[in-house]
């Protein structure tokens, strides 16, 4: 047996670890920004995600022109091109997320962004006619369970406002995910879905210009939010996804709660409250038997 990872798994390994850590760096890059008041949610969400198109833009070029070097030939007039529709929610996505941040902890704010993701797909999922297992009836349970608790009247509840708007965020996010799910070209739908949120952040950026709170250290926060954070993490976690299953790419960012969480008491000086704590275990350990639940049994009934 080879002690040497075969080189296909080592680079998907590094490409998932850097998206993990990017997804958390979104939430820990917002919640500095805003929780400092260091920028307004409006021109934080702008920044980033014109940050993202530029980044996306350049990614976009560098691969038709490796293609075209590669192929020695045109391109396809067929290339993907995105949806209006993924650009809208891709924007919807961004603002209540920014506006989310205003009054959330880091942990807490990424806790209910992904598991509102992952309750969206499922719940689309059993609209889709798939019926549940009783395990996974068991994790939706447990997943709902934990919600409940993280909200219940306590000094450590999070604000109902951001509570409200991180779910928004995570079910735009989640419909934008299974809306992608059949794109040919996900690095050129997702530069095209990021360019269709032009007109929404000019009409964000109209709407909201007389509350506008800039400084140097918030953009920064917000280009590391857009280019690194969301535009090459977005292109490399599309790598990533190639060299896993759907089970293993649904698992692993279970973990983004945790490391955001992580880099909140390390970068924000939060502090992990109990009722956090429980209400994690609770939400991801149901939402992980949900997931592993059907692979268990499908493999089991074969």
């Amino acid at each position: 047996m080879n002690p040497v990872m075969d080189p296909a798994k080592l680079k998907t390994l590094l490409a998932t670890c850097f998206a993990l850590l990017a997804f958390a760096g979104n939430s820990v890059f917002c919640r500095l920004a805003l929780g400092d008041e260091a920028i307004d949610a409006a021109s934080f969400t702008a920044i980033r995600l014109l940050s993202g198109i530029l980044v996306l833009v350049i990614i976009l070029l560098l691969a038709k022109f490796i293609q075209k070097k590669q192929s020695s030939a045109e391109l396809s007039d067929s290339e993907a091109k995105g949806s209006w529709l993924a650009g809208f929610l891709l924007f919807l996505y961004a603002v209540t997320f920014s506006y989310a941040y205003i009054s959330l902890d880091t942990g807490i704010g990424a806790l209910i962004l992904f598991g509102a993701v992952q309750i969206t797909m499922i719940l689309i999922s059993i609209l889709s006619g798939n019926r549940l297992h009783y395990l996974e009836w068991t994790g939706v349970v447990i997943a709902f369970s934990g919600f409940v608790y993280l909200v219940l009247p306590s000094l450590s509840t999070p604000s109902m406002t951001g509570f409200i708007l991180m779910t928004i965020s995570g079910v735009a996010w989640g419909l934008y995910t299974v809306k992608g799910r059949g794109c040919t070209d996900p690095i050129s739908d997702t530069a095209y879905n990021f360019m269709r949120t032009l007109p929404f952040i000019v009409i964000l950026l109209v709407v909201t210009i007389q509350n506008a709170n800039l400084s140097q250290a918030g953009a920064i926060l917000a280009v590391m939010s857009g280019a690194i954070a969301s535009g090459i993490g977005y292109a490399v976690w599309y790598f990533a996804i190639r060299g896993l299953s759907v089970t293993q790419a649904a698992a692993v960012q279970l973990l983004v709660p945790i490391i955001a969480a992580i880099g909140g008491v390390l970068f924000a000086s939060e502090v992990v409250s109990q009722r956090l704590v429980i209400a994690s275990f609770m939400v991801l350990g149901g939402i992980m038997l949900l997931v592993l639940g059907r692979a268990y049994l499908n493999r089991t009934s074969d």
